[in-house]
């Protein structure tokens, strides 16, 4: 066991799913392609224009907070952010810092400091230097597309009790799951929709190492807890590399403290091509943004909105990851793996309880879940938005069962769309006298007892049939002219 302790807090900024922006009529859509399309007054900051609060991004911040059990503000304001970068037209972020929408809560066993409501930036794009061509692009350019400026955001701050990368990889995965359930944002990290900091500290077990004090730039601090000194690793866009991060961070500040060195506190980036984090800055403290309360956007009294009060909020809630986990284990038919498919699938999820809803019976269920879980989710790995006609899918589980239709004619009905024809009485007699005449060494071989001859003579039928016929219903044909 090491003698040093990894702690890690994270840090997630999530895009909430709206049809405007945070503070202004501008279209938020993920999807468009043509830079700076998607921008306004408002959201460029010009002279003269003025914010107006999202009011479904509120309630989707209050949403999460109902679902992780958090104390939902009765008072809440929004902040100015002050700092200067190309991403920040306005110089400032509208943000908040003493009065978040959402206090506490947890959440895959992590406790929760924070959750609160801010607006994004802008994306730059750094462009290389070309040794050719216009001088002008020979020293690179950066470019930036103000099209994700203002979008909702949404950043949950945890409190540092986190100890591992897989953990918080963990709690990132869970947090995702949970923000698809509550329809507040589809959180793929690959597109940017969700992004991840952690700060990690090392501290020696048992000294109770001196404290820096650090606060977040998110307005949450960290109070004596006998922690090391905190780095931040900024904008990690993959669970993987949110892993490998923090187990290559832990090692790297161990070996420090090993040393007899001081761990600095800043601002590190990760490398995923070489694997290492790298420093960037020295980290900032919360005094530095010089946060005050925006004096163009009304002070909120949470309680004297309808549409948020707590008893209205918890109404709203679906089925959480949590207790679709439990009520799915409760189920004899599916194991571990084929729970976490489902909760990891909201739309498949959907489609296995309104198949739960139409058939009832277990048995039938079992069918359903097989198919669902292999077939269903085979095609949706290529087309995510793909799910079978649910009509047509309920006859298939109930002619399987019943057994009146194989196996092949079944996948292909469900992932067609259209029932497979099964072969009639009439058809079956001609391929089984078929199969007979063609096979008399095998015939014999089954009249002298052997069982297996008799599968060989069904396979040949199937085969002739093109796999139209019931494997069943071919078998007692083959019996029965034999005979």
């Amino acid at each position: 066991m090491s003698d040093y302790v990894p702690t890690v807090g994270l840090e997630i900024h999530a895009e909430l799913k709206t049809k405007t922006k945070m503070f202004c009529a501008c279209l938020n859509d993920p999807e468009e392609k043509t830079p700076n399309k998607n921008i306004c007054p408002v959201c460029m900051a010009h002279p003269g224009a003025l914010p107006v609060i999202n009011k479904e991004a509120v309630r989707k911040v209050l949403l999460t907070g109902a679902a992780i059990e958090g104390n939902l503000a009765d008072f809440t304001e929004f902040d100015r952010k002050n700092y200067f970068y190309p991403d920040i037209p306005k110089g400032y972020q509208i943000s908040q810092y003493k009065h978040p929408l959402v206090v506490g809560g947890k959440l895959c066993g992590v406790s929760i400091t924070r959750v609160h409501l801010e607006e994004d930036t802008a994306r730059s794009q750094h462009l290389p230097a070309s040794p050719a061509g216009n001088p002008a692009d020979r020293v690179g350019k950066s470019l930036v597309d103000f099209n994700r400026a203002g979008v909702p955001l949404m950043e949950l701050v945890t409190e540092p009790v986190i100890h591992s990368g897989r953990e918080a990889a963990d709690f990132g995965r869970e947090l995702q799951l949970l923000l698809r359930a509550l329809d507040a944002g589809e959180a793929n990290m690959e597109k940017g929709e969700m992004r991840v900091e952690a700060n990690i500290s090392i501290s020696r077990q048992g000294l109770g190492m001196e404290h820096k004090g650090v606060t977040s730039n998110s307005g949450s601090s960290r109070s004596n807890l006998g922690l090391g000194t905190k780095v931040e690793i900024k904008n990690l866009n993959s669970f993987r590399n949110v892993e490998r991060a923090i187990a290559y961070e832990v090692e790297r500040q161990t070996k420090i403290l090993k040393e007899g060195r001081k761990v600095e506190q800043e601002t590190r980036g990760w490398d995923e091509g070489k694997q290492i984090t790298f420093s960037q800055r020295k980290k900032e403290n919360s005094h530095d943004y010089r946060y005050f309360p925006d004096p163009d956007l009304p002070k909120l009294i949470i309680s004297e909105i309808s549409d948020f009060t707590l008893e209205v909020i918890r109404r709203t809630l679906p089925e959480l990851p949590l207790q679709k986990r439990e009520r799915l284990t409760a189920l004899e038919y599916l194991q571990t793996q084929d729970v976490e498919q489902l909760v990891g699938d909201l739309k498949l999820s959907q489609f296995f309880a309104r198949a739960e809803k139409e058939l009832k019976d277990p048995d039938l269920m079992k069918v359903a879940a097989n198919f669902i879980l292999n077939d269903v989710a085979g095609k949706r790995k290529g087309e995510p938005e793909w799910l079978p006609v649910f009509d047509i899918f309920i006859a298939v589980v109930k002619d399987f069962r019943a057994g009146k239709l194989p196996s092949p004619q079944a996948k292909h009905s469900i992932l067609s769309g259209t029932m497979a024809a099964v072969m009639n009485k009439s058809d079956l007699d001609v391929i089984v006298k078929k199969v007979i005449e063609l096979n008399p060494q095998v015939v014999a071989d089954y009249k002298a007892g052997k069982a297996a001859a008799l599968q060989f003579l069904v396979g040949q039928g199937m085969k002739e049939s093109k796999n139209s016929a019931n494997p069943q219903a071919l078998r007692e044909a083959v019996q029965k002219n034999l005979a």
